[in-house]
């Protein structure tokens, strides 16, 4: 529902943008003019003569009378040029003329026999804005304008009398905002190639792609605008060229910013198309050279290659790109939901340009297009951003991945030095321990002095010396012991028996909640030693009455052993060196306990978690594989 809501709100703002556009163009038309022509006269003619005077024009037959909302107006067969004669009015001096729009690639304004205005294009593109300044005209005259062109010819708009100035204004505004929008559009693709150089290879190409793909955007909206073909014609081949350039990259690069981003569709037709449509621009970039090289002499050629095919190529590129990114949207891949939102913007405004296109049977300039390369363009932006702070977080959990498993890694070669220590060590000191530890036990037998007390504070010693060099042996070769199956409820009957005269020595209690059905495998005697550390601790922990509550559960697949108590608890700082070699918050522990219930767990693969808040207390959580009652 969010999404869909989404999708409405963004369609509701383009829709709104473009309809102001309409809207301050239209109020701006409207102040900047004072009349509008909007009937002439035409003539068809089957040759093109500039040099006619106006006298020969008149004695012409076959003048029409026509409207400029009219759509009955055809071209005869075999006319290939229309003259067409304007009465201008009885206005002011500082009056001016201004057509918006005509069609053709040759055009010549006369009054008179006297030329005001004349262009002759020798490239393809045929749209002209004309302003006449008042200078050069002569008031309550009429106006001539000679045009040829193969294709759409003729003045396609009203004719406009106003100050100069605001008709100036007006021809400047007219194609004005596709400048800026394409020069927008190409500031942000240099910007992003700039960014580019930052980025490793694996982003580096698509974020390329989405340069060149918002670059020839850019081109594309500038090239296909009148405004620099009428304020600086000259350059009319290079813009020509530009133009073709940045259709024959856009196809490919958006293919290709497609395939990495959405998808490479069922059995790859994405990236084989992309090649597809590689290779056919290749060529036509390559013919378009021969024919610049060569002066348009195999332009023929070239049309055939890259006007009918390069159309069709482009309406068949929408429908497969849109019906793989709609299959992934539907599997609920986000890139392709948002690809598929921006597109059907582009699509929707496309559609409604086409339809009023044939309508006014060819006769008008798409442009609202335009607006929705914007929209589609923020959406592969929006995608491409997406993807970034995806990769972002994918970082930052490798990072912590990263630092769990150094910090693992660091315990592991702890543990190693440890246990290559107690292996090599333990035997050779536990030795000469037992030696003494019998001498001195015969002397105490012996002797009636008063050192008697001090050598049973050398046995004791010596005792606590060997448990803890048991600790290091069973630390550094944990064996396994017998492994059977044992029935978690029954090994903890016997810890509880074991631990309860301690419990009720320090004023605690106790209560044990555990099913009877709980299996798992692993030593009897090793399981006792392990559990029995870690409630020592928790009875340690009370520092008098507390509590001690052990409960477990289980699955399928593993046994959930929960030891709490509501003790002194412990800090996050000594949470997290918990098993560590020698720490221990003991006035006289080793931390060798923890070590040891941490590797005999371990070996059992079961898996041991401590939480803890200071004054609260601890609960431990301990996991075992789940085994079937043998």
């Amino acid at each position: 529902m969010k999404g869909f809501v989404k999708v409405l709100a963004t369609i509701f703002i383009v829709v709104i943008a473009v309809f102001s556009v309409f809207f301050i163009e239209s109020t701006n038309n409207k102040k900047s003019v004072d009349q509008t022509i909007d009937e002439w006269q035409v003539l068809w003619m089957d040759h093109f003569d500039p040099e006619m005077t106006t006298e020969q024009l008149e004695n012409e037959k076959g003048w029409i009378h026509v409207r400029a909302d009219d759509k009955t107006l055809k071209r005869p067969e075999g006319a290939v040029a229309q003259w067409v004669k304007i009465k201008i009015p009885a206005i002011s001096k500082e009056s001016s003329l201004l057509f918006k729009k005509i069609y053709g690639y040759d055009i010549i304004v006369k009054q008179g026999d006297h030329k005001i205005y004349e262009s002759h294009r020798k490239y393809k593109y045929a749209v002209n804005v004309v302003l006449l300044p008042s200078d050069r005209l002569d008031k309550g005259e009429t106006v001539y304008l000679g045009i040829q062109t193969p294709n759409r010819i003729g003045i396609q708009s009203g004719v406009y009398v106003g100050d100069f100035y605001n008709l100036h204004n007006m021809y400047v505004k007219s194609s004005l905002s596709d400048f800026i929008i394409g020069s927008s559009l190409m500031f942000i693709a240099f910007t992003m190639l700039i960014c580019a150089v930052f980025l490793n290879a694996e982003y580096a190409s698509t974020w390329v792609a989405l340069c060149l793909v918002i670059l020839s955007c850019g081109f594309i909206m500038i090239t296909y605008s009148s405004f620099l073909y009428s304020t600086y014609g000259e350059y009319g081949k290079v813009y020509v060229t530009l133009f073709d350039l940045s259709l024959y990259i856009l196809l490919p690069a958006f293919t290709y910013f497609f395939e990495k981003v959405i998808g490479n569709g069922y059995k790859s037709v994405v990236v084989k198309f992309r090649m597809f449509q590689f290779y056919y621009s290749l060529i036509c970039i390559v013919l378009l050279v021969i024919n610049l090289l060569t002066h348009n002499q195999i332009y023929g050629l070239y049309r055939y290659m890259s006007s009918t095919p390069l159309g069709l190529i482009m309406i068949f590129q929408f429908i497969l790109l849109i019906a793989v990114a709609i299959t992934y949207a539907v599997k609920g891949n986000k890139e392709a939901q948002i690809f598929s939102i921006g597109f059907a913007i582009f699509a929707g405004l496309s559609l409604i340009e086409l339809i009023w296109f044939y309508l006014k049977e060819g006769y008008y300039d798409l442009f609202l297009w335009k607006w929705g390369v914007v929209s589609f363009l923020l959406s592969l932006i929006v995608i491409m951003g997406k993807r970034f702070a995806r990769n972002h977080e994918q970082i930052v959990e490798y990072s912590k991945q990263l630092e769990m498993f150094n910090n693992e890694l660091q315990r592991s070669e702890k543990m190693e030095i440890i246990s290559e220590l107690a292996a090599s060590v333990a035997h050779e000191v536990r030795n000469p321990l037992q030696v003494t530890r019998g001498f001195l036990q015969l002397l105490s037998e012996k002797n009636t002095s008063s050192n008697q007390l001090y050598l049973n504070m050398a046995l004791d010693e010596l005792d606590r010396a060997a448990s803890i060099i048991t600790d290091f042996l069973t630390f550094a070769k944990p064996e396994a012991g017998k492994i059977t199956t044992l029935n978690v409820l029954e090994e903890f009957i016997h810890i509880e028996g074991i631990l309860i005269p301690l419990v009720n020595l320090q004023g605690g209690k106790v209560t044990v909640h555990i099913p009877s059905e709980l299996y798992i495998k692993g030593s009897s005697s090793k399981f006792k030693q392990a559990f029995i550390n870690i409630i020592k601790n928790s009875i340690e922990a009370l520092h008098g009455e507390g509590e001690i509550e052990i409960w477990a559960h289980g699955d399928m697949e593993q046994v959930n052993i929960y030891i709490k108590d509501n003790g002194e608890g412990m800090d996050p700082e000594v949470l997290a060196r918990l098993g560590e070699p020698y720490f221990s918050n003991k006035t006289k522990g080793t931390g060798l306990g923890l070590m040891v219930t941490f590797r005999i767990i371990e070996v059992m693969k079961g898996e041991i978690s401590f939480t803890s808040t200071k004054g609260v207390g601890t609960e431990v959580r301990v996991c075992f594989p789940t085994a079937i009652k043998s």
